[in-house]
């Protein structure tokens, strides 16, 4: 009897071995993709790290960032020399750049004070020919005995005893003071171009009443009168108008005398300069 032929096997290779073919391919591209992920561009990096030097003085004291140097490559051994690293980076040309400005700021004081001094002149001269006008007008409606007028760079000042605008420990405006405020914001109107603040003061003498609690409500109070007074009596602009209690705190004669309280109860009114 004949033998049966038994059955070839079949043909190509395992199957397993396509698998692992499969397998290697990819290791063989993972690793293929980290190398060239950890090639470095020495020369592009060698300008990235020129860029960072001059910008930030970055490793200006440590040499490159794989060598010896502070703080880079020797770690923590070389804390100790911490403040010297800090001294070679960016904190270095900020110091030197302060000392640069400073040294051209020094070296030019005097022509900023000349500038200065100019400038003051300017005002005290613009100032002094505002207070001449201004003396004219008081004097033509017979305020002279009533109204002081004097100036300085900043400002020319009238000032107002305070016997004549209100009665004692008051704030309510006089009669008889109407025609005085009338003609001065009638000056006010012609020469105030800037802004004009409103200032009351009082004596030493302690106050209280049920209506004002010492001299500070006192003299705010005073200057609140003269503020509204103008407001409602002239063409003056409230936005270019001031006013403020100066208490006891700025006297201008001595408080032991009783001539030296009158004088110091006033209404100041400043003209300030615009320039």
């Amino acid at each position: 009897m004949a033998r049966k032929q038994e059955d070839a096997p079949p043909a190509g290779s395992p199957a397993w071995m396509s698998t692992f073919s499969d397998l290697m391919n990819l290791l063989f591209c993972f690793f293929v993709l980290l190398f060239s992920m950890s090639t470095i561009d020495e020369a592009k990096l060698n300008e990235i790290i020129a860029s960072m030097n001059s910008t930030f003085s970055v490793f200006s004291g440590g040499a490159t960032s794989i060598g010896d140097g502070i703080l880079i490559s020797n770690g923590v051994s070389q804390l100790n020399e911490l403040s010297e690293y800090i001294n070679s980076t960016g904190r270095t040309a900020e110091s030197e750049s302060d000392a640069v400005s400073f040294e051209e700021y020094d070296q030019e004081p005097a022509g900023i004070q000349e500038m200065i001094d100019e400038l003051e002149q300017a005002n005290l001269q613009s100032n002094e020919e505002l207070a001449e006008l201004i003396s004219e007008a008081v004097s033509e409606s017979n305020m002279a005995d009533q109204i002081d007028v004097s100036f300085s760079a900043q400002y020319v000042l009238l000032t107002m005893k305070g016997a004549l605008l209100f009665d004692s420990g008051s704030a309510e405006l006089k009669e008889e003071c109407f025609d005085v405020l009338d003609r001065v914001g009638v000056i006010l109107e012609r020469y105030a171009e800037g802004e004009v603040e409103i200032d009351g003061h009082t004596d030493n003498v302690p106050m209280h009443s049920a209506r004002y609690a010492d001299n500070e409500e006192l003299s705010s109070a005073r200057a609140l009168s003269v503020f509204y007074y103008l407001i409602q009596n002239t063409n003056l602009s409230p936005s270019s108008l001031k006013h403020s209690g100066m208490g006891e705190r700025v006297p201008v004669a001595d408080n032991s005398t009783a001539e030296g309280r009158s004088r110091n109860r006033r209404v100041e009114i400043r003209i300030y300069n615009q320039n």
